[in-house]
């Protein structure tokens, strides 16, 4: 009987069970599922993930700045004009916030899996 969707191809793989605790490990450690890990790494050849905890900094940054835009739109929305100092002040923490992105980009350490 076939499919209805698609086709697929089953193969059925045996792992020691040391083989199977290293699998396991390292989906855990993408946070993917021990099936998915493997197709993808069967496909791709390789999974890269980062600690999403060294992004925190800049995220937190990141709602600051929203927050500081937000509350300078209202402003500007209900007198119809808006001061030059909020507008610097915005220019000055998207600058740092620039400047603290790419100094984390070029330092993050992907994990080997």
């Amino acid at each position: 009987m076939a499919r209805k969707y698609k086709q697929v191809h089953r193969k059925e793989i045996d792992f020691s069970l040391d083989e199977w605790a290293e699998v396991e490990r390292r989906a855990s450690v993408c946070c993917m599922k021990t099936g998915t890990f493997i197709r993808h790494m069967a496909v791709n050849g390789k999974v890269v993930s980062f600690d999403v905890k060294e992004v925190a900094p800049t995220l937190n940054g990141m709602r600051i700045i929203s927050n500081n835009i937000n509350q300078v739109a209202r402003k500007a929305n209900e007198t119809n004009s808006i001061y030059a100092e909020d507008v610097e002040k915005l220019r000055k923490e998207v600058e740092a916030l620039s400047h603290t992105l790419s100094k984390f980009v070029s330092t993050v350490r992907w994990k080997k899996v």
